[in-house]
């Protein structure tokens, strides 16, 4: 059974996608072909100083810092560098479920509501009666410890890199231990929630996800000295900063994400560009037609005046001149097809515009009036 609100809901909104000629719909996919442009500059960029930033150990990056005699550039130099995960010190975290050793631990509990429309939400539409509205509540915690990244040698580590993850908002590359969905059994209390339209919990899913210590990941950012030992911390042009994949494998994702936004906004901007086009057209046209209806109708009114100003001004007439309707103006206009002579222009063209105009002495159906000159 279809909602009552369902049908005209459509209509309304297809009234509003076409109106216009279309523009609305025309102006809406020229937004999104914009957005796909500035998408694209912003992968493109990415791209670019990916494929141009070296690729490095951690052996090798403090004397490619120490080899760059600009000062800025090498405050500021972007490298990918590829490591091992180690704890600055002894102290690590550990996983709730598997007891691992992590540097990150992310835990989240995921509540899940259902909320039916109970006795006191329900209403005239039928499906709203059966329409269920899920609601999610998720709460988060975050644990990290400070971490290096080490070239994968069993010897000891005097080459490292410190990652600084403040102000970073990438996504980490952690690894998900434990997920478990947990449902909540119903009871007499959840009856009541659902009758009178509360929420009620239907599920609780528990999952924990760990950076894990000796993983292997790949640094993409801006990479200095600080205090004579090399840090990375993370780029906002950048779309990457720690990630599984190496740096061909994010080249080659950039690479075909690059193509698909070149190729949606070109389609995307052609729609536009066509419908906006045909839009334009349609109401250019039509507030010429506009225009030259309201021109005529001036041109006419000004005639009909005119008309009405030479009849007033022509002096006292024998009242079987007068027309019948007004008794003012002398009678010009003859009615078709019976042919009476017996109104004045003006009063003819109001008998025309009525929704059965009939003539006033015969009361046949007046098709049309035409002006009568004297030679």
């Amino acid at each position: 059974m279809s909602s009552v609100y369902e049908q005209p809901a459509i209509a309304l909104v297809a009234h509003i996608a076409t109106a216009l000629d279309g523009a609305v719909v025309g102006v809406a996919l020229a937004c999104i072909a914009v957005n796909s442009i500035l998408n694209l500059r912003t992968t493109s960029s990415a791209l670019k100083k990916i494929k141009a930033s070296p690729s490095v150990t951690v052996s090798d990056l403090r004397s490619l810092l120490s080899s760059d005699d600009d000062t800025n550039s090498a405050d500021n130099k972007l490298v990918i560098v590829r490591g091992v995960v180690e704890p600055t010190s002894a102290a690590t975290l550990l996983s709730h479920v598997t007891n691992e050793a992590a540097v990150i631990v992310q835990r989240t509990q995921l509540c899940i509501y259902n909320q039916w429309r109970g006795f006191f939400g329900w209403n005239t539409d039928f499906m709203s009666l059966v329409a269920r509205h899920w609601k999610e509540q998720e709460a988060s915690s975050l644990r990290t410890v400070p971490f290096i990244l080490v070239d994968g040698v069993k010897q000891p580590k005097c080459d490292y890199l410190t990652v600084n993850l403040d102000g970073s908002t990438h996504s980490l590359p952690l690894t998900t231990v434990y997920h478990n969905l947990q449902p909540v059994h119903a009871s007499a209390y959840t009856f009541f929630q659902a009758f009178f339209g509360h929420e009620y919990p239907v599920g609780v899913v528990d999952e924990e996800k760990i950076l894990p210590v000796g993983k292997e990941i790949t640094a993409v950012g801006l990479v200095r000295l600080k205090d004579g030992n090399p840090e990375v911390m993370a780029s906002k042009d950048l779309p990457f900063f720690l990630s599984h994949m190496s740096k061909d494998e994010m080249v080659a994702e950039l690479d075909f994400k690059t193509r698909v936004l070149w190729w949606s906004s070109i389609v995307i901007g052609t729609f536009a560009t066509g419908i906006l086009g045909y839009a334009i057209l349609r109401n250019w046209n039509r507030w010429q037609l506009w225009k030259q209806q309201k021109r005529i109708q001036q041109q006419t009114a000004i005639e009909a005046e005119a008309m009405e100003t030479e009849a007033e001004g022509s002096g006292s007439l024998p009242e079987e001149q007068l027309c019948v309707i007004c008794l003012l103006r002398q009678r010009r206009s003859a009615f078709l097809p019976c042919g009476h002579l017996v109104c004045c222009p003006k009063c003819a063209m109001s008998v025309e515009r009525e929704m059965s105009p009939k003539c006033p002495v015969c009361r046949q159906m007046v098709s049309a009036s035409v002006r009568i000159f004297d030679s």
